[in-house]
């Protein structure tokens, strides 16, 4: 799995943080249309922003959340030279991070 992040400024003054998360986001409830078995669930639990090392943003996802979920926050207090940082948590204990500098 690989997660990718991109930093872009926003209409407010802010920077908007878009983290796309490359994971599969199964829910438990589908059958696989060749066995009939049940997929089993797996999904990210938490997601969690930082800046400069100190978390700002924390979101917790589950089965509703798409296949490769592109996820957003804006951080208004982030200025160039800034590093923003995500990583996430999922169900089986897998996890993965991005960082990146404000420019």
């Amino acid at each position: 799995m690989s997660t990718k992040m991109k930093i872009k400024k926003s209409a407010d003054g802010g920077y908007e943080v878009m983290v796309l998360a490359k994971h599969p986001m199964e829910t438990g409830l589908r059958k696989d249309s060749k066995t009939g078995e049940k997929i089993p669930a797996h999904f990210i639990k938490t997601m969690e922003f930082s800046l400069n090392g100190t978390a700002v943003a924390q979101a917790d996802l589950g089965t509703g959340v798409s296949t490769n979920p592109l996820i957003s926050v804006t951080l208004a207090d982030a200025k160039p030279g800034d590093t923003v940082g995500v990583n996430w948590v999922d169900n089986k204990g897998e996890s993965d991070s991005a960082e990146a500098a404000v420019k």
